[in-house]
């Protein structure tokens, strides 16, 4: 991959990465904060994926800020971010297993935001090993 692809591609990744945190901060934030109308939006939620999503959220902002900028701590964030879900998916699939409630969007919105993480932090790394020295693009 040529240095100029690599960089369109870190700041679609940047760019996709701020407005899925976005979109999970104003979500999460609804169903959390959101009183009655929250609690009906979100339905049989799964407490600790609910708030773990909404931090995580934050976190999406600041990661997709740094792959946007090209930064060397972006490549952490991300690892930490690929990581940390599949746990907490790995969590809700225990949940899920004991025969407790969730809704079924739940396990669609899990997938997606693992595969993304991990695709961002497969990609981060290959560029990083390709640099030797972070992820400067």
């Amino acid at each position: 991959m040529n240095h100029k692809r690599e960089k369109i591609i870190a700041l679609i990744f940047g760019l996709l990465a701020i407005g899925f945190g976005a979109m999970t901060i104003k979500s999460g934030g609804f169903a959390l904060f959101g009183g009655i109308e929250g609690k009906e939006f979100a339905g049989k939620y799964v407490p600790f994926v609910l708030w773990f999503n909404f931090i995580a959220g934050f976190f999406y902002v600041i990661s997709g800020i740094g792959i946007t900028l090209r930064t060397k701590w972006a490549l952490k964030i991300s690892f930490a971010l690929a990581i940390l879900t599949s746990l907490v998916f790995i969590a809700f699939g225990v949940h899920t297993f004991l025969g407790n409630p969730y809704e079924m969007r739940t396990v669609g919105a899990m997938t997606v935001r693992t595969v993304f993480w991990v695709m961002i932090s497969v990609f981060l790394v290959k560029i990083s090993h390709k640099r030797n020295s972070g992820i400067p693009l």
